[in-house]
C-alpha cells in the first residue's frame, strides 16, 4: 500500500493525496490517463513510472523509473536509473516542478499504520504560515498528541472549551490522513452537569446529522479524563468576521446566504422529533472559500422540540422573546434570520435598529438605505414578537426571501 502526497509551497495543507493499495504499477504525468494526474508544464505526459517490486510481512519494496524530458530528482538527487525508494522519499518532477511525497506503509490489525516520523528533515526554508515541511511532508510544529491526532493550533478557546486545528496523520478517518476540528472540552467544566450536556449533546446530534450545511462527525471520546469531539474542517470565514473584514455585503449576497440557511434549517426542522439550532447567528454562520455556500456551525446548543423549557441560550439581538424565557420554538431560528440580515447589510449591531412600537419592540429598518420594501416586510414579519405571526416555516421564509431579491 503507498500514499502519494502533492506537497504545494504555497499552500498551508497537502491539498491532494492518492493511496493505492492493490497496484504493481503506478503512473504519473501530465497526460489524462495516468494513475496520478499532474497539470504542470514542467511535467512530461508520461514522466515517471512507479514499480511494485516486492512484498512480504515486512512492507512493499517500490522502485522509481523516470521517463520525463525534465528530469526527475529523488530526494533532491538527479535520478539516472531504476532507483528503490525508501518511505517517506520526496520525488520532484522537473527541476521547478511538482513535489510529491511516497508513504509506504504496512497492515496491521486491519488499521493503517504510517510511520510518519521524519527527525532528520530541519523543516528550514519554510514559509512561516505553513502547517507542513514542503520537504518531508509533515507537520512543522505538534503542539501535543491526543490520541491518534497532534495538534497543530489552537482555533479558539471559550468558557465551555477549546478548539483545535489538528491532523489524522494515521488515516484513521477516512484512511488517509486529513486535517480536522477537535474540540476539548475545559478542565473547570468537567463538574457543571449543563456544561457536559451540552457537550454531548453536540457530538451526538452531529452524529445524526447528514446534510453539506452541517460539519460531519467523525469522532468522540475520553482522554485522560477530558471529552473530545472531532468533526469535519470548513475552510471558510464566518459572516461576523467577514463583515468586519470586508463591510457590508449587497442585499442579492444577504439574501442568497439566508436562502441557504433557511434549506439547512428546514433539514434540521424536518427532524423526528424537530431540532433547534437556538444559536443562529453570523458567527455561527460560515461561509465556504470552494463555493460561497453556508455551513451552521456549534450545535452544543441544540434542543428537540416537546422537551421540558431550558434555560435561556441564544446571542444578545439574535434570540427570539420566547427563547429568552427559555421557550424555543422552530420559529425561533427564523427569527434570527432578520436580524442577521440587518447586520449583513449594515455592518452594527442589530440592536440599533431595535424600537418600542407600543407595547412590545420590533426591529425598524426603514433608515437602511439598502432594504427594499420587499425585504423590510421579510425582516418585520419574521422578527414578529409572537412566533405564530412569523413565517411558520424555513421553506416559506426561503420563498419570501427569494421573492424580495426580485
Amino acid at each position: 500500500m503507498i500514499t502519494i502526497t502533492l506537497l504545494e509551497t504555497q499552500l498551508k495543507t497537502p491539498p491532494q493525496q492518492w493511496r493505492f493499495s492493490n497496484s504493481t504499477v503506478i503512473r504519473i504525468g501530465r497526460a489524462v490517463d495516468n494513475d496520478v494526474v499532474l497539470a504542470d508544464a514542467l511535467v512530461s505526459r508520461y514522466h515517471l513510472e512507479l514499480r511494485l517490486v516486492n512484498s512480504d510481512v515486512n512492507g512493499e519494496v517500490w522502485e522509481v523509473i523516470s521517463k520525463g524530458t525534465n528530469g526527475t530528482f529523488v530526494n533532491n538527487n538527479l535520478l539516472t536509473k531504476p532507483t528503490r525508494l525508501n518511505h517517506n522519499s520526496i520525488l520532484q518532477l522537473a527541476q521547478g516542478g511538482p513535489i510529491i511525497q511516497l508513504q509506504l506503509e504496512k497492515i496491521c490489525s486491519n488499521n493503517p499504520v504510517i510511520n510518519n516520523s521524519n527527525s532528520s528533515c530541519s523543516h528550514e526554508g519554510n514559509s512561516p504560515d505553513n502547517l507542513f515541511c514542503v520537504k518531508c511532508g509533515q507537520a512543522i510544529v505538534v503542539q501535543k498528541t491526543i490520541r491518534y491526532y497532534q495538534v497543530l493550533r489552537t482555533l479558539g478557546q471559550g468558557g465551555m472549551g477549546t478548539t483545535y486545528l489538528a491532523w489524522d496523520k494515521v488515516g484513521v478517518i477516512s484512511g488517509i490522513p486529513q486535517l480536522l476540528v477537535l474540540k476539548e472540552m475545559n478542565a473547570d467544566m468537567i463538574n457543571i452537569p449543563k456544561a457536559q450536556e451540552l457537550f454531548e449533546r453536540e457530538a451526538y446530534t452531529l452524529k445524526s446529522l447528514e446534510h453539506s450545511g452541517i460539519p460531519k462527525y467523525y469522532d468522540f471520546f475520553v482522554e485522560d479524563g477530558k471529552k473530545y469531539l472531532a468533526m469535519e474542517l470548513v475552510h471558510g470565514q464566518d459572516l461576523e468576521k467577514r463583515v468586519f473584514m470586508q463591510g457590508p455585503v449587497t442585499p442579492e449576497q444577504a439574501i442568497a446566504w439566508m436562502v441557504q440557511t433557511c434549506d439547512i434549517l428546514s433539514y434540521l426542522h424536518s427532524q423526528d422529533p424537530p431540532l433547534i439550532h437556538r444559536d443562529i447567528k453570523p458567527a455561527n454562520l460560515m461561509v465556504k472559500s470552494a463555493n460561497n455556500r453556508i455551513v451552521i456551525l456549534d450545535f452544543g446548543a441544540v434542543k428537540e422540540t416537546g422537551t421540558a423549557p431550558g434555560t435561556r441560550i441564544g446571542a444578545e439581538g439574535y434570540c427570539a422573546p420566547e427563547q429568552e424565557r427559555g421557550q424555543p420554538v422552530t420559529q425561533s431560528d427564523l427569527y434570527a434570520i432578520g436580524p442577521t440580515l440587518i447586520f449583513l447589510l449594515t455592518g452594527q449591531n442589530p440592536f440599533k435598529y431595535y424600537r418600542q412600537k407600543g407595547r412590545v419592540f420590533k426591529f425598524d429598518v426603514r433608515s437602511i438605505p439598502t432594504v427594499t420594501p420587499g425585504l423590510r416586510q421579510v425582516i418585520e414579519c419574521v422578527t414578529e414578537p409572537l412566533p405564530r405571526d412569523r413565517y411558520q416555516s424555513a421553506q416559506e421564509l426561503s420563498k419570501a426571501l427569494k421573492s424580495a431579491s426580485i
